[in-house]
């Protein structure tokens, strides 16, 4: 059971913007003002339509990009205040990274032993060579690959054995927060589900917490605790997955919800989507996250707030 008190956020997320070609015609608000809390242990996903701000959430929190505006604060430190390479080191070492393209991120010119090596020779967590090998021998089976497979290069594995390459190099360095940016989407559905059901194993075995980032709404629900939906930039709604699911606030949500396909053809035949029009988004109403029932978030101004807490009362409007 996840403790959702104040002391046990590992991650704060405050006002984060990023935008780019700022001040340009062709600015483009990638985050604009988001804010969301992760807990300590807990699988947060965050799910939205391709170019809706995810994966830039995710590198600026890492601070792969740098921030435009607002507060990121890990595990009880602000990360924009890191001014040392000694304590940005330690920051990258609790905090890493799954990609989406698992061949992309990988190396295609070194062996497999020295790119999961990497962050064990940068921190300077191995004794000698020997530890080295035994470390990377044994994160490789961790992961479900033969030690024999760390004298390979990248390009002889498929791609589920590449994701689970990348997997093994985010936990050389023994981190406690793993971003894992869409790590599935380029893979079958069968390897899908044998990558996410080792992430959960290492979360349970190693006191992980992940953010979650997928359009795949059907596996955001089954690996994650909480979800938060975003859309244009701007996060629309938070609550527990079976919430989410079972009681969509936002017409965004309902909308999304409505487009996942079941595998039943008397249900898919008679499947309505639920049209979602986007201008109400930006008609001039301040908005910001209001809990409209405990800990069920939405995004609305102050004359929407009856409206939402109406629907929250009425239960769902989303028939299954």
């Amino acid at each position: 059971m996840i403790d959702y008190s104040d002391e046990n956020k590992i991650l704060q997320v405050e006002h984060l913007k990023q935008y780019f070609n700022i001040g340009k015609p062709n600015e483009v608000r990638a985050v604009d003002d988001i804010t969301f809390d992760v807990y300590r242990g807990e699988t947060f996903g965050l799910v939205g339509e391709s170019g809706s701000g995810k994966t830039t959430t995710g590198r600026a929190i890492i601070h792969l990009y740098e921030p435009t505006a607002g507060k990121i604060i890990f595990d009880g430190q602000d990360v924009s205040q890191l001014n040392t390479k000694s304590k940005r080191q330690s920051f990258r070492r609790d905090m890493q990274m799954i990609f989406q393209d698992p061949y992309a991120s990988l190396n295609p010119r070194m062996k497999v032993k020295d790119i999961v090596a990497e962050g064990i020779d940068i921190n300077h967590l191995a004794k000698d060579d020997a530890d080295r090998s035994k470390q990377v021998e044994d994160l490789l089976e961790t992961v479900g690959l033969n030690k024999d497979h760390s004298s390979r290069y990248p390009h002889e594995f498929s791609g589920g054995q590449r994701q689970r390459i990348g997997i093994a190099r985010a936990l050389a360095v023994q981190p406690q927060f793993i971003i894992a940016d869409e790590p599935i989407s380029a893979l079958d559905v069968s390897i899908q589900a044998q990558v996410v059901n080792l992430l959960k194993k290492l979360q349970r075995e190693r006191n992980l917490t992940y953010l979650f980032i997928a359009h795949d709404l059907s596996m955001v629900k089954y690996i994650s605790d909480r979800i938060g939906v975003m859309h244009y930039g701007r996060m629309l709604e938070i609550a527990s997955s079976d919430e989410i699911y079972a009681h969509p606030l936002h017409d965004y949500t309902a909308s999304l919800l409505s487009a996942v396909p079941v595998p039943d053809p008397e249900y898919e035949r008679a499947r309505v989507q639920i049209p979602y029009d986007a201008s109400q988004e930006f008609d001039g109403k301040e908005r910001s996250l209001v809990e409209i029932v405990p800990h069920h978030w939405v995004r609305a101004s102050e004359d929407e707030i009856p409206m939402y807490k109406e629907r929250a009362e009425s239960k769902s409007r989303l028939k299954k």
